[in-house]
């Protein structure tokens, strides 16, 4: 840690039969500094330097001799360095899906913090270089193609130094590049906030690398562009007639169908995130013959591909999303589920870790496999009008649809939530449409109470 004092004592141009005779001394506290130089008008520059910075009440680090604006130019690095830096300082401890998003958001605001754009190659361009080598450290060892060496050649010598990121009016121009596509568009609400998050965390980092003196954040007024509600809309929410019809049409299509029909089976009924059905164990289920049953969730999939891995594998391994490693959901499942995986473990048993779900080589599920069971299934199960509309349009809305049916059936949004795996906060927020349209049966509720002492 650099210690600083306001003490300072600087002495008249000393000189001496050396071969840089000019000699400028000073003392920071009680530890005297000294430089020599070849010439007097440098020497007297440099004591000059001094002077005026003990005047304007700098304060001089104490190892080095001195003031605080000049070690914070000594120390300067451009912003792609500490970008590089910072992406290094946080790979270690993230999942993959993690290094991805930070790799994305660096490489979303490293084109605004540049000296120029003479030369900037085309932004696509620029993207994919930065996204996949510049900020994806398990290729920093690897030779880039020529291409993208010349793109990162370029950021070296155009990147700002991170010291500019003081000019609020660049933070601003930044926060403004990360809220828009590469189209020019407006990025959804939840992209801009992580983005915003990421930038803020490195502007933290250049603090703590005393590469500035505070975060220029937290001072500008800025607003993210005016985005929709992430509310769950409605109309992608299967209601429970039709929701039968899809895992029928994808149990009747085809052998990959019927190996997938319980997999999207816990996606309906226990609300389970695709990546943690992808991890399911045999051993994590209570199946019995009658009554419900119970799912211990405790891991996720998520493809995030092999290029972030540290394993080389295209699934990640880890805990719960949002929750401490080893966690654990339990979420008890009704007699349909059960039944579609009692069947599921007596036609296909398990793979040799006691993941429930596998493909017919004993691989993990590949979204673009039960992508394309879920395509086919809504093309047989759905009306034209609805196979046009929004409905059903991707697996994930089976799992909308579990929370909005436990909603509607007047589980409270506290047990819902926990099984489901959200906080409270993102309940109200994402599903507010399910929970208002339950006003006339809380309505019932009330007036029933109140009668009792009429």
């Amino acid at each position: 840690m650099t210690e600083w004092s306001y003490t300072v004592k600087i002495w008249a141009i000393r000189k001496r039969d050396y071969r840089k005779p000019y000699q400028v001394r000073w003392k920071v506290g009680i530890r005297p500094h000294s430089e020599s130089f070849l010439t007097l008008g440098l020497a007297e520059s440099r004591r000059a330097q001094l002077i005026t910075a003990a005047r304007e009440g700098e304060p001089f680090d104490v190892d080095s001799g001195l003031p605080k604006s000049l070690v914070a130019k000594e120390r300067d690095i451009s912003w792609y360095e500490h970008a590089r830096n910072y992406i290094e300082m946080k790979w270690d401890h993230s999942p993959a899906s993690t290094r991805r998003t930070l790799a994305e958001a660096m490489a979303t605001v490293t084109p605004t913090l540049v000296k120029d754009t003479k030369g900037m190659p085309d932004a696509r361009v620029v993207r994919a270089a930065l996204y996949s080598w510049g900020f994806n450290k398990n290729r920093w060892k690897e030779d880039a193609p020529a291409d993208v060496a010349k793109v990162l050649d370029w950021f070296k010598r155009k990147s700002l130094p991170t010291s500019a990121l003081a000019d609020r009016l660049l933070v601003r121009a930044t926060l403004n590049a990360l809220s828009k596509k590469l189209d020019g568009k407006t990025a959804a609400a939840g992209t801009i906030r992580r983005k915003r998050a990421i930038f803020h965390n490195a502007l933290e980092y250049a603090v703590e690398a005393e590469l500035l003196t505070e975060n220029p954040l937290p001072r500008v007024q800025w607003k993210a562009p005016e985005q929709v509600a992430e509310e769950v809309d409605p109309a992608c929410v299967p209601d429970p007639g039709q929701a039968a019809k899809l895992l029928a049409a994808v149990r009747d299509q085809s052998a990959r169908g019927r190996r997938l029909v319980g997999f999207f089976g816990c996606m309906y009924y226990a609300a389970a995130r695709p990546a943690e059905v992808i991890g399911l164990r045999v051993q994590d289920c209570d199946l019995p013959r009658r009554g419900w049953g119970l799912l211990r969730l405790r891991e996720t999939r998520p493809r995030s591909g092999s290029a972030w891995t540290d394993s080389g594998e295209a699934h990640d391994k880890r805990g719960l999303k949002h929750r401490p490693r080893k966690a654990l959901r339990q979420v008890p499942i009704p007699p349909e589920l059960v039944a579609l995986l009692r069947w599921h473990v007596t036609a296909y048993g398990a793979a040799p870790d006691g993941r429930l779900f596998q493909t017919n080589r004993g691989g993990l599920v590949q979204d673009t496999g039960y992508g394309e069971v879920w395509a086919e299934a809504r093309s047989r199960a759905l009306t034209p009008a609805e196979r046009a509309s929004s409905l059903a349009k991707r697996p994930y809305d089976l799992r909308h649809a579990a929370v909005s049916t436990w909603l509607s059936s007047g589980v409270e949004p506290q047990l819902v939530a926990l099984r489901a795996g959200h906080s409270i906060t993102v309940l109200f927020r994402v599903y507010a449409k399910f929970l208002s349209n339950g006003d006339e049966a809380a309505n019932a509720k009330i007036s029933t109470r109140l009668g009792q002492h009429g």
